[in-house]
């Protein structure tokens, strides 16, 4: 597999993994009430690949079942924000957010509604910090079940060439004991990575301000 291609600078990549372990956490808060638990929420890998490339990076390489929450967000930088779950972990999630005591087949039936309101708390957190960290506006759309192996996921229904450029971040979440583990994708129209890049940029410049002192 080829390197991530360079498209965002080093300071530029920390200052976006930022705002997403902001928003995580944010989201982990909220969850924690939804499961009567504590959820942790990490972000320990984002990079900037191509659309291929992510699909290679799921789990059997993006041929294992599973589902997703897409929801699809406008403004100065637009595209499709994904939560992705392996099926078997989305079980386990929901197992975790019902409780242990549920009956499977009860499981089963609770799952599209109980991955759609967990993606839901997730993406708008991480979507809303970004937007109010780069003092941007978003309009985001209602949240999208998704079943189907990770190519069907990352392509259906939406135009975009395999070398096309995605955010993939891997998010691991920790509740009730379980280990489970996300992603989250961004896809995003051209030319929004060139203005998301602008916007960390910006971000960068003026935190860089505030940290120097007076008269400098």
């Amino acid at each position: 597999m080829a390197d991530p291609l360079p498209i965002l600078e080093d300071i530029e990549q920390d200052a976006l993994t930022e705002l997403v372990n902001i928003g995580v956490s944010r989201a982990a808060t909220h969850l924690s009430r939804i499961v009567s638990d504590q959820v942790v929420l990490s972000v320990p890998a984002l990079t900037v690949i191509q659309r291929e490339q992510a699909v290679a990076q799921l789990p059997e390489g993006g041929a294992e079942p599973m589902v997703a929450i897409c929801e699809r967000f406008k403004g100065r930088i637009s595209g499709h924000a994904l939560l992705i779950f392996p099926e078997t972990n989305s079980l386990e999630l929901v197992r975790a957010s019902v409780g242990d005591r549920t009956p499977l087949h009860e499981i089963s039936v609770l799952e599209e509604d109980a991955i759609t309101e967990i993606g839901n708390v997730l993406l708008n957190g991480c979507l809303s910090v970004l937007a109010n960290s780069l003092h941007e506006s978003l309009s985001i759309s209602l949240p999208e079940f998704v079943r189907g192996d990770g190519r069907s996921i990352l392509f259906s229904g939406r135009v975009g060439a395999p070398d096309e450029l995605v955010l993939f971040v891997q998010v691991d979440f920790s509740v009730r004991s379980r280990q489970i583990q996300g992603f989250l994708i961004l896809t995003l129209d051209l030319p929004a990575l060139s203005e998301l890049k602008i916007l960390l940029q910006e971000l960068v410049a003026g935190l860089s301000a505030s940290k120097t002192p007076a008269g400098h």
